[in-house]
């Protein structure tokens, strides 16, 4: 089984377990998360690989990390994630990407990203639940991070953190790579 093939049923497995944990319909949770039904079971069947931003609305309707969503395994209370085992969600054809290197649920979603930019590229997001918090240190480059419409450069070196409830992006207006560190903390859901 491929690692795509892997995720896809792991994805499936894990939105429904959560979802009904949660005691949310397919109608509930697609109202919650503002993705289509339609998409909610195409995932739950394992019929369709959904993009990033999918993925993070639906984890943070059910309050659950993205970590957690793509878990194929329940492990012991220390978990190891090799270098290439971490999941690249994001790319562009220039070079650009996320990797999600770990999370858990502590009491809320806690996630940890490497990110690159390469010059002149950028990712948007969409406004995360209210109480959620990233951390970003950036290690090489210059970040271009943009809250709410406010632009606030972040040189490597330095660390910046927000509250992500509003539409935010990071841009690399720079000429060179910008590689960073993120942490996400979403609130648990009740």
């Amino acid at each position: 089984m491929s690692d795509l093939d892997l995720l896809t049923r792991s994805l499936a497995r894990n939105v429904k377990r959560w979802r009904t944990e949660r005691g949310f319909t397919l109608d509930a949770l697609a109202a919650r998360a503002g993705v289509s039904r339609g998409m909610l079971i195409q995932i739950e069947q394992a019929r369709t690989n959904p993009s990033i931003g999918t993925v993070v609305k639906i984890g943070d309707a059910l309050g659950v990390s993205v970590t957690t969503l793509l878990d194929y395994g329940r492990g012991p209370k220390v978990r190891i994630v090799p270098a290439d085992q971490a999941v690249r969600l994001w790319h562009t054809e220039g070079g650009s990407f996320s990797r999600l290197l770990a999370g858990t649920e502590a009491p809320g979603p806690l996630e940890m990203w490497d990110w690159r930019l390469m010059p002149g590229e950028s990712s948007d997001s969409d406004p995360h639940p209210t109480g959620t918090v990233e951390l970003v240190h950036v290690t090489s480059g210059e970040l271009t991070l943009t809250v709410d419409g406010v632009e606030h450069r972040v040189p490597a070196g330095a660390s910046a953190s927000f509250e992500a409830n509003t539409p935010h992006t990071y841009g690399n207006q720079g000429d060179v790579p910008m590689e960073m560190i993120m942490t996400v903390s979403v609130p648990p859901v009740h």
